[in-house]
């Protein structure tokens, strides 16, 4: 795998740039302060350059640091343009353009994992891969009883590749405080770390689709293929055809669009309650319009286990802010650990950060767009010290449900759906809906 560099010395070192690099900007700074510039401007000189190297370096590696990578792209609305277009779009490239294995390396792996007679278990297979991503890659193929499957390989190596760069991030956090110092990226990792492990494990993948696969057995809005076989580095599930929803985005009609989306929202919010589990990775390519009008879903490998469903204090705060009382908000937020001890955030700022997620509540009906997620952004797109998002923590048990939500608002604005989302929240969501024997949260 050309794209995986998996020699330790060889990662370490990329790594390694980010810190020695950040030490040269700081003494740089030093240096302009002297000279006459302000504290300020030069602190912001210096985390801008510092963040253009940690997006640089984390691109250029596959595994751990871009999965790192994409769980800071969260916090991409407080970086400038000019570093978050090239970060976002090296990812992009990454993801996209993974080549695929060699032929005879497929074979090893299922002979490795599925034994010599591994041809036995199916009627046909595609050696060319339908699919390829960072960790692995997926075949077509028909399994010995007839049924059309998905076969999904793991990369070998992918593992230790991943794994290993945590050790090497984890060395990075007061870099990392520069660019975010609200955020306890200790815990971060630790919490990364952990759902990596899971996604590497196609047997813990293989029983959360199949819990997704029952449940949605014969529903009237979604299907999940079910699990055929599985092992550690090879998953076979039924193969599901249908229109990606990334098509939908580029091509499909207003109804497509409204229907696809409405049926994301719903798949996103019902899972913890009716499967107590998040589907961790809302990417369009994850999703599939059938002709039937159901919406498809695909890839289970990161996953949020939620067996009591979405924490209660979720959905009240998100009321409480529909009822403009920010000081109970703020006080709910840092009881969460959203907001740490010692950092006093701007109540207005925090309010328009909290906007794109809180606002399509607050209407019996609402429309997302690139435009009305644009003018949200640009309330807090700037590096300063007082900036809200370098303000706020992300803590552990919070880190997926942010990703699928900030991941989600994305898709929904690409399809511009036009829907009542509220409708789905009350449904779903415990303490969004006003109930009178709700204990008010307390402010302190």
């Amino acid at each position: 795998m050309s794209d995986l560099p998996r020699r330790a010395v060889t990662r370490s070192a990329k790594l390694a740039t980010l810190p020695l690099g950040f030490a040269g900007r700081a003494a740089l700074g030093l240096g302009k302060r002297i000279g006459g510039k302000s504290a300020e401007i030069v602190a912001q000189e210096v985390q801008q350059r510092t963040a253009e190297q940690v997006f640089k370096v984390l691109g250029e590696l596959k595994g751990g640091a871009m999965k790192v990578g994409q769980a800071l792209s969260i916090f991409e609305a407080a970086l400038p343009q000019e570093i978050a277009g090239p970060y976002r779009a090296t990812l992009t490239k990454l993801q996209d353009s993974a080549p695929p294995l060699p032929v005879a390396t497929v074979h090893k792996v299922l002979t490795e994992q599925l034994g010599d007679d591994w041809r036995d278990h199916f009627l046909s297979f595609d050696d060319k891969p339908t699919a390829a991503a960072s960790i692995g890659q997926v075949h077509r193929a028909v399994w010995r009883d007839g049924r059309e499957v998905a076969v999904k390989i793991q990369y070998p190596g992918a593992g230790k590749a991943l794994l290993g760069d945590f050790s090497q991030l984890a060395r990075l956090g007061k870099m990392f405080g520069a660019l975010l110092p609200g955020l306890d990226m200790k815990s971060l990792l630790n919490e990364l770390r952990e759902r990596i492990a899971e996604e590497l494990d196609y047997l813990s993948e293989a029983e959360a689709q199949h819990a997704f696969a029952l449940e949605f057995d014969g529903d009237p809005d979604f299907h999940v293929p079910d699990v055929v076989a599985a092992n550690e580095m090879v998953l076979v599930t039924e193969w599901m055809d249908g229109t990606p929803l990334s098509r939908i985005i580029t091509g499909g009609t207003q109804e497509q669009r409204d229907r696809a989306g409405l049926l994301f929202v719903r798949f996103l919010f019902c899972s913890p309650a009716r499967v107590g589990m998040l589907h961790a990775d809302p990417h369009p390519g994850n999703f599939r319009m059938l002709d039937n009008g159901k919406l498809g879903v695909l890839d289970f490998g990161a996953v949020n286990r939620m067996p009591d469903g979405y924490p209660k204090v979720f959905g009240q705060l998100m009321r409480i802010f529909n009822e403009g009382d920010m000081d109970t908000v703020m006080a709910g937020l840092r009881r969460e650990g959203f907001i740490r001890e010692d950092v006093d955030i701007d109540p207005d700022a925090l309010r328009a950060f909290l906007a794109p997620y809180v606002e399509p509540t607050a209407v019996e009906e609402f429309t997302f767009s690139r435009a009305w997620l644009q003018t949200q952004a640009a309330s807090v797109a700037d590096l300063r010290p007082t900036n809200v998002v370098r303000q706020l923590n992300l803590p552990p048990s919070y880190v997926l449900i942010h990703r699928v939500h900030a991941a989600g608002i994305g898709v929904l604005c690409q399809l511009g759906t036009t829907a009542r989302f509220r409708d789905e929240v009350i449904r779903w969501v415990p303490g969004f809906a006003d109930d009178p024997d709700d204990k008010p949260l307390p402010i302190s």
